[in-house]
């Protein structure tokens, strides 16, 4: 079963310049709605294992890729493709919504 991979401000250049499409939830232990999409990015990390990378950042131990993405409302997540983002929702959402922005970069 795969898992989020948990990204910091020292490995995230390397992780989202992947071949692969990334997911980026970014979120914090005191965030509410952070707690409620968690355990459906774990689910994604498992479900698209070996196909999209899923990952995330704690904004308040990763300050700097936070503040380069302009991230203020919790939780954010940013989906990639060749390092560069293609997709954002701000926001818990129902897990088939996030599915189908890493389904979309994988065509």
């Amino acid at each position: 079963m795969g898992k989020a991979v948990e990204i910091t401000d020292s490995n995230f250049e390397e992780i989202i310049s992947s071949d692969q499409p990334v997911l980026v939830d970014f979120w914090a232990e005191w965030c509410g709605p952070c707690k409620m999409i968690g355990p459906v990015v774990e689910e994604l990390a498992g479900d698209f294992e070996g196909k999209a990378v899923i990952g995330k950042v704690d904004v308040d131990a990763n300050p700097e890729v936070s503040a380069k993405f302009g991230i203020r409302s919790i939780p954010t997540l940013l989906v990639f493709k060749n390092g560069e983002i293609v997709d954002k929702q701000i926001g818990a959402v129902p897990k088939n919504v996030l599915s189908e922005k890493i389904t979309a970069q994988m065509a």
